[in-house]
């Protein structure tokens, strides 16, 4: 039989988890391989870029499928958990689960429907009258809302320690801090309440950048913009930023807008945007350059 589609794994993918036990993703994979009767050489068929088995590939987007949905979680990297929402579909019965019907929670058509997505997402039924450089650059945009929204789950579990030296590492990347070791010395070290650190806006360290960091769950309201900013005019700071892991109330946003000082806010969503953009917590598995003919080439005088 040829390999499943990942709609056609959402469903024998959910109905492993119905124990409720954490299962490790390889051994979901090895259970489903049987359970579909593959054969070795359909086990070990790999996507075009040669990095990944088709059918693990196939799995990994089923799970996140079902996860964008709520009917699973990701208690540790590379584990997966049923939810309390995804046993209650089993007990329904359903004959199958697809994209349509995931469509029914809220979270997942967020996720179908992000405001950030750099081009439009085609649903199945439009595949056939869309261009191939259309399909790719959808293909491409659900893969990076995928990662984003793992990558912000992980950050939001990690452990303070852990955060800090995320944000240094991040920092340094995108040409602040001076080098990892200078940047790493002064996050965390500053002591004046409201501050967390204080970084060079440059290698030379013609300016400097005063940072708060927070792992909070909850928005952040303008009580803590109002710390933080009073902690910089205590300083006779000019610049600030504010990073969490969270979001920003409008009140919190509006009152740093009105600000003389300059405050740089960055939620979870932007610090996801960040990390993926400058490839902190992420690396690459495979690159495809789209090509086009040069008809230019082919004149003849």
């Amino acid at each position: 039989m040829p390999i499943p589609d990942y709609q056609s794994l959402m469903l024998p993918l959910l109905e492993l988890l119905e124990d409720g036990k954490e299962h490790r993703l390889r051994d979901v994979v090895s259970v489903l391989e049987q359970q579909f009767g593959l054969t070795e050489e359909e086990r070990k068929a790999l996507l075009p870029s040669g990095q990944q088995p088709i059918f693990h590939n196939r799995v990994g987007w089923a799970r996140t499928y079902l996860k964008n949905a709520g009917l699973l979680e990701a208690p540790r990297r590379g584990w997966m958990r049923i939810t309390r929402r995804g046993l209650e579909v089993l007990k329904q019965k359903p004959e199958s689960i697809d994209v349509n019907f995931l469509m029914q929670f809220e979270e997942f058509r967020a996720f179908r429907s992000s405001r950030n997505r750099a081009s439009s997402e085609f649903d199945e039924r439009d595949i056939e009258g869309a261009t191939p450089e259309e399909l790719l650059a959808s293909a491409y945009d659900m893969h990076k809302r995928s990662i984003l929204s793992e990558l912000l789950e992980l950050v939001r579990k990690a452990s303070p320690e852990f955060f800090e030296r995320l944000v240094v590492e991040l920092l340094v990347k995108m040409g602040y801090g001076g080098s990892y070791k200078e940047a790493a010395q002064a996050v965390g070290r500053s002591g004046d309440e409201g501050v967390d650190g204080v970084i060079k806006e440059d290698r030379l360290g013609l300016d400097v950048i005063y940072l708060q960091a927070k792992r909070w769950e909850g928005p952040i309201g303008r009580p803590e913009l109002q710390k933080f900013a009073g902690a910089l005019q205590g300083l006779r700071a000019r610049k600030g930023v504010f990073i969490t892991t969270s979001s920003f109330t409008r009140d919190a946003i509006d009152y740093a807008d009105r600000l003389e000082i300059k405050i740089v806010l960055i939620d979870g969503q932007r610090l996801a945007e960040l990390m993926f953009e400058y490839g902190v917590g992420v690396s690459p598995v495979s690159t495809y350059g789209v090509k086009k003919v040069d008809h230019d080439f082919f004149l003849e005088e």
